[in-house]
């Protein structure tokens, strides 16, 4: 049985307030069906499932783009990618180079907000928004970074204890020698002695709390867990010994280590005395690619790299001890460029920034209206848009649109039906896509069938 852990309004009350720690923990390409408290029926997630117990659970989350890059940007910034052009994702290093790619200087992010406020901030795991000079995670406001500066790595190498794979899509065919990308502790490169990688995030995370308990922090896990390659070790895959299928075992498997990994960080926070003044936010960057057979994103259609549902509909959680309710589910739209504002004005920091989010902790708490009558997505020729209950999905000429409230899973096309409503849709997008700036590098290109239909997405 899960323990809550949460003390209750009367006994916050008496105690004394400081600014409030900030935990957010992003996973990668982490399928909306993928864990407990979002319906999975098997893949054990306890700790998550405990963050949901004990505070806000999002039916109708989203993130600003179906791909890890172009949604990072938008998560740390409060903004559309597309006001600085960061719209399609990098690939290779060496294509990092040839497109000059990178989060712009310009775009302030999380951690330079709260330095203000006295912050220490430190960024763990998968960064993913350059890797050229000046593009650095301490050149952005971050105080200390464990990790590495691309976007996919290795979880094991032949010196992790009980190392295993699931060849998928030409991935993970052998247990590497050394790890894909270089590991990073600020500026310098360290031996991780072949752990794995979701253990070296959390560990790293653990300590930095451990040296900041009398200092309010923002810790970013940005895991790259479940993202491919399909990598655990035997202990993981002994606690999901009863699942059959190879590749949705080792999911599985990588999520159990998610999962730990949250509930240890968790428990450094109680256990430091911090948790009544500490938020906690869990959310995937994407849908999942359920082409690799391993992941789902039920009940939702479309996948990663998609702008149906299961691309860009993501499981979030917010916890914040007294300050959310517990156990309540939020069922009004609500998209992750919200959190920076609601970090900003819970350590009440002052900007001037017109973030493309708000403050979303008035609402969780039962103010009227909503966050969002509209949001607005844009991958080349890819484009949708959700308002109300309205989803509009087009790529290229093509346009459908969806009635959510009574088809969550976009089976029923019912653009033909409703013609002023897809007119009234596309004008209201093309005001929005009139007002944001150009893809500043070119796209890549994957195909990805929906209802029988296939489309050569950019991403």
């Amino acid at each position: 049985m899960t323990r809550r852990f949460f003390l209750s309004t009367a006994a916050l009350a008496q105690a004394p307030r400081r600014k409030p720690n900030i935990v957010l923990f992003l996973a990668d390409d982490l399928g909306y069906g993928d864990i407990g408290c979002y319906g999975s029926p098997d893949v054990p997630t306890p700790h998550i499932d405990a963050l949901a117990k004990n505070g806000v659970r999002f039916s109708d989350a989203y993130v600003s783009a179906a791909v890890c890059s172009p949604s990072r940007a938008a998560l740390l910034t409060g903004l559309y990618q597309h006001r600085f052009g960061h719209e399609f994702n990098s690939g290779s290093v060496e294509r990092e180079a040839e497109i000059n790619f990178g989060l712009p200087a310009a775009a302030k992010i999380a951690p330079a907000y709260l330095k203000q406020a006295g912050y220490r901030s430190a960024a763990f795991g998968k960064w993913h928004l350059g890797v050229r000079k000046g593009y650095h995670p301490l050149d952005r406001g971050f105080d200390e970074f464990a990790g590495f500066l691309t976007g996919g790595n290795d979880y094991i190498t032949q010196a992790t204890p009980g190392a295993r794979m699931q060849p998928v899509r030409g991935e993970g065919e052998n247990i590497p020698a050394k790890r894909q990308a270089e590991l990073w502790r600020d500026r310098g490169l360290y031996d991780d002695k072949g752990q794995y990688l979701t253990d070296i995030i959390r560990d790293e995370a653990i300590a930095f709390i451990g040296r900041n308990k009398t200092t309010p922090f923002f810790a970013y896990l940005a895991f790259n867990a479940i993202h491919t390659p399909l990598h655990a070790n035997q202990s993981y895959l002994d606690r999901v010994a009863n699942l059959k299928d190879g590749k949705h075992k080792m999911l599985a498997a990588m999520t159990v280590a998610l999962d730990d990994a949250v509930g240890a960080v968790v428990k450094a926070v109680k256990d430091a005395g911090l948790l009544r003044d500490t938020i906690f936010v869990f959310l995937s960057d994407n849908g999942s690619p359920i082409m690799t057979g391993a992941g789902s994103n039920a009940p939702l259609n479309g996948e990663k790299v998609s702008y149906y549902e299961g691309g860009i509909r993501v499981p979030m959680i917010i916890a914040w001890q007294g300050r959310v309710p517990a156990g309540k589910t939020y069922k009004e739209i609500a998209v992750s460029r919200d959190l920076l504002p609601t970090f900003l004005k819970a350590a009440g920091v002052a900007s001037e920034t017109k973030f493309d989010g708000v403050d979303l902790l008035p609402f969780l708490n039962g103010a009227s209206g909503r966050p969002h009558d509209a949001l607005y997505w844009r991958a080349g020729q890819g484009r949708a848009m959700r308002a109300g209950k309205w989803k509009l999905v087009e790529h290229g000429a093509k346009s459908y649109l969806f009635d959510l409230a009574s088809d969550i899973g976009e089976k029923k096309d019912v653009a033909a039906d409703n013609p002023k409503v897809v007119a009234e849709l596309r004008a209201k997008w093309k005001a929005w896509s009139d007002s944001m700036t150009p893809a500043a590098w070119p796209p890549r290109y994957r195909e990805v069938t929906v209802n029988g239909a296939t489309i050569r997405w950019e991403l």
